[in-house]
């Protein structure tokens, strides 16, 4: 298993990797203004790491409907399906950016916020929710008779 967490954004793509091992790790998201630029890189993040499933924050409203920026993120994951034909999970990503974002000083908030950072910390939450669900942790030795 060597997955490929998304933050998809129309501006920014946050992206995380994470395998068996369990540890999702944020990678530096994909920030180019062009779309078809963010599009190839996104191959080559794709090939270069051998992905094998995507992991895709999917931005459901508080009340479980499904809203405009969930929609975005449901045609994303069709287009990463129909491209490189490995399985797509969406998981339901409310208040990830909110979390990540909390983690930076206010003071620092804008500039980074430019940089993907936030987005990739994100992505980085999203793929740790899928990889705890995937993998068990491990069992607790039993200490056997007191001696």
């Amino acid at each position: 298993m060597r997955c490929l967490g998304i933050d998809y954004g129309t501006r920014r793509i946050g992206l995380s990797y994470g395998d068996e091992l369990g540890v999702a790790t944020p990678l530096a998201a994909l920030v180019d203004a062009d779309p078809s630029k963010r599009w190839t890189a996104l191959a080559a993040v794709v090939q270069q790491r051998r992905i094998t499933e995507f992991v895709v924050g999917h931005p459901l409203n508080m009340d479980d409907t499904v809203g405009p920026k969930a929609k975005e993120a449901e045609a994303f994951a069709e287009r990463l399906r129909a491209e490189f034909g490995k399985p797509v999970h969406l998981i339901d990503e409310r208040l990830t950016s909110y979390e990540a974002e909390a983690s930076i000083p206010k003071g620092r908030r804008r500039e980074v916020r430019a940089s993907g950072l936030i987005d990739s910390r994100a992505a980085t939450l999203i793929l740790q929710d899928f990889l705890d669900q995937q993998i068990p942790p491990p069992a607790e030795k039993d200490p056997g008779p007191e001696d």
